[in-house]
């Protein structure tokens, strides 16, 4: 069985057979699925689906694109979705000084709350970092006692021992089969396994041999092979412990 940690059902591209596909998820052994949200809008939708769906969970948060357009009242928002007993975390939340979609000041403004307010809630957080490590890293050491994952992890083994020791979870996506995935892959084979979880932020990053498709949580068997080639594991085995892993970040029994 298999835990998918990070995938936006919510999306449009997702509108004309949601409830087809995720039936077909199910039945190909994935067990738990967490979507999060980029926004307040998105949020209240991961979890009309999350209730339609007895496997599915949501996040709820400020995604660093969305921060420049997020109303005076998004921390009250969040609240009172945190409260929803199918939101598992704050998020997708972060930085993101890729695209440069809103401000970098605001970013971090907007990140630093929902960290102040995942620790009042007791809420994990669900991280989103682009090119912009050393402001995260400050950020978080800022706030000590946040908890939660790094999402589609792809920076340095440097970075990566920083955050394991911070206490957080490290999410892997298909990047693990890209070919210049090398900075990936020397996290994966040396980062202990009970930090680990998978996940397909779908319907982005499909995994080889489906680059270029709609993601989909079809294809994270895809990220558990490949790490298991990478560790000298059985499948079963990743797959296993990376359900549990989940399971335990997202407190699900």
């Amino acid at each position: 069985m298999l835990f998918d940690t990070h995938a936006h059902y919510d999306d449009e591209k997702f509108d004309d057979d949601r409830g087809e596909l995720l039936a077909k998820v199910r039945e190909a052994g994935v067990e738990l699925i967490v979507d999060p949200a980029s926004d307040i809008a998105s949020a209240k939708k991961a979890r009309d689906i999350a209730h339609e769906h007895d496997f599915v969970w949501f996040a709820a948060g400020v995604h660093p694109h969305e921060a420049g357009e997020a109303a005076a009242d998004y921390p009250e928002e969040i609240r009172a979705l945190a409260a929803d007993p199918k939101c598992v975390a704050i998020g997708e939340i972060g930085l993101d000084y890729h695209y440069d979609f809103s401000p970098r000041d605001v970013q971090r403004r907007v990140y630093a709350r929902q960290l102040a307010l995942a620790r009042e809630l007791d809420k994990p957080v669900i991280i989103h970092e682009r090119e912009a490590v050393a402001d995260n890293l400050d950020i978080l050491k800022a706030h000590p006692g946040a908890r939660g994952v790094v999402h589609c992890y792809s920076g340095s083994w440097e970075t990566a021992k920083l955050l394991l020791n911070m206490g957080f979870y490290l999410g892997f996506t298909g990047v693990v089969t890209f070919k210049n995935a090398r900075r990936v892959l020397e996290v994966v084979e040396k980062m202990p396994l009970d930090r680990m979880v998978i996940e397909t932020d779908s319907p982005y990053m499909a995994p080889v041999p489906h680059r270029g498709e709609r993601n989909s949580s079809l294809f994270v068997h895809l990220v558990a092979e490949k790490i298991a080639e990478i560790r000298g594991m059985e499948v079963a085995d990743v797959a296993r412990i990376t359900l549990e892993n989940g399971k335990r970040l997202f407190s699900l029994s």
